[in-house]
Formats: C-alpha cells, sequence, structure tokens
C-alpha cells in the first residue's frame, strides 16, 4: 500500500477544514487543534491495532468524531471569547501609556515659551476620560469572561462591545500620538514628548489589531444559529 499524503489523508483534510474555520487568538486555536487532531490519531490507531487499514480507520474516526462545522459552532464561541480576554488585556496594559501621554501633553502646553494650539490640549484632556471608561470595560470583561463566567453566562454581545471598546481606545491612542507629535515640534523640550509618541503609536497599533480580531470574532458568533445560547 501505498503512502498516505497529508493531501489524501482524511485526519489532516478534517484538521485544515476546521482550521480554516476558526478565528481567534493563535495559542488558543493552535491548542484546540491539536487535540482534534491527537483524539483522532488515537481514534485511528485502536482501529488500524483491531485490523483495519489506515484509510477505513481516519475515515471512520473522523465520521464519528462530528463534522468541522459542527466544531466550529461551539469552538468558535470558545475562541471570540478567548478574543475578547486578549483584547481587554491589550487594553488594560496600553492605558496607563495613554494617562501618561496625556500628561506629558498637557505639561507641553504649560511651556510659557511655546503654548501648544487649544486643539491640541482639548484632545489631550479628553484622552483620559477614554481611557477611564476603556480601562474600566477592560476590567469588568476580564470579570465576566473569567472567574463570574464559571456562575453566571457571558453576556452574549459582550465580545463586541469589547472589541467597540478597543477600537476607542486603539484611536484615543492614535489622537495622542499626533498630539504629542505636534508638541514635539512646538515646545522647548522635545524629546519627551517624541518618545512618549513612540510609545503610543506602538500601543495604537497592538490595541488597533487585537480590537480588529475581536469584531470580527464577535460577529462570526452572533451570525451564527443559536450563538446566545450556554
Amino acid at each position: 500500500m501505498s503512502a498516505v499524503t497529508p493531501r489524501t489523508d482524511p485526519i489532516e483534510d478534517y484538521v485544515a477544514t476546521l482550521s480554516a474555520a476558526l478565528h481567534g487568538p493563535a495559542r488558543t486555536k493552535a491548542r484546540m487543534v491539536a487535540e482534534v487532531r491527537e483524539d483522532l490519531a488515537d481514534a485511528v490507531s485502536e482501529r488500524t491495532r483491531a485490523g483495519l487499514t489506515y484509510r477505513r480507520a481516519a475515515d471512520q474516526a473522523v465520521r464519528e468524531f462530528g463534522t468541522a462545522d459542527e466544531l466550529v459552532t461551539s469552538w468558535q464561541r470558545e475562541l471570540t471569547i478567548a478574543q475578547a480576554r486578549h483584547t481587554a488585556r491589550a487594553v488594560a496594559l496600553t492605558v496607563p501609556f495613554v494617562i501618561a501621554c496625556w500628561y506629558l501633553v498637557r505639561q507641553a502646553g504649560h511651556d510659557p515659551t511655546r503654548e501648544l494650539p487649544r486643539t491640541v490640549q482639548f484632545l489631550a484632556v479628553h484622552l483620559a476620560g477614554v481611557s477611564a471608561v476603556a480601562a474600566l470595560l477592560a476590567a469588568v470583561a476580564l470579570a465576566a469572561t473569567g472567574t463570574l463566567a464559571r456562575r453566571l453566562p457571558t453576556p452574549e454581545r459582550l465580545p463586541l462591545t469589547v472589541a467597540w471598546g478597543g477600537t476607542l481606545a486603539s484611536v484615543s491612542m492614535a489622537v495622542a500620538t499626533l498630539a504629542l507629535a505636534i508638541a514635539a515640534v512646538l515646545g522647548t523640550n522635545w524629546l519627551l514628548p517624541a518618545f512618549a509618541g513612540i510609545l503610543a503609536a506602538t500601543a495604537h497599533a497592538l490595541v488597533a489589531g487585537s480590537a480588529r480580531s475581536c469584531r470580527h470574532c464577535a460577529r462570526l458568533v452572533l451570525g451564527t444559529p443559536g450563538a446566545g445560547e450556554r
């Protein structure tokens, strides 16, 4: 019998289909897919020891395991919660940078030799409020999807709310980057605002990417029949 190649291996085909359909944090997704591959490999091993060929054993194992669509329906919810937690952590970790940037812009505005435009100062003031709201939302999301999730069902739209909260936080970081760039140009002490601007830009990229992934995952779940069931 000729060797079975990955292209014609029922298990590899099944795993590839499942992997392509799932979206979420790479490590969590990789763990799920690895568990499926391991379970199927064990099932095939039992059948081949009983005398079946690899092909028949693999076909039976895949058929009894259930369709990929059935797994995607339940596992995508788990991945979406994991992505919401990832986004909430990203917001919680980067909010201090936004607050620090707000403080630096405010301090730059107090330079007696060069006053920053009022618009920049106005935007800087509102960064603190946006950061506080984003931090509160992140804390609630981490609690609701962590310890509380063992006792209470996770709200259906919480991941989407976290996604848009992260988007709002990333926009505030982009504004902070712009404000700090202006502060560096107009202020006499340009080095510190410039450095903070780089940090704000990095934080923006981190949170924006995570929030975008979270929105995508949340929409997949909300568009799935029975998505609100737990």
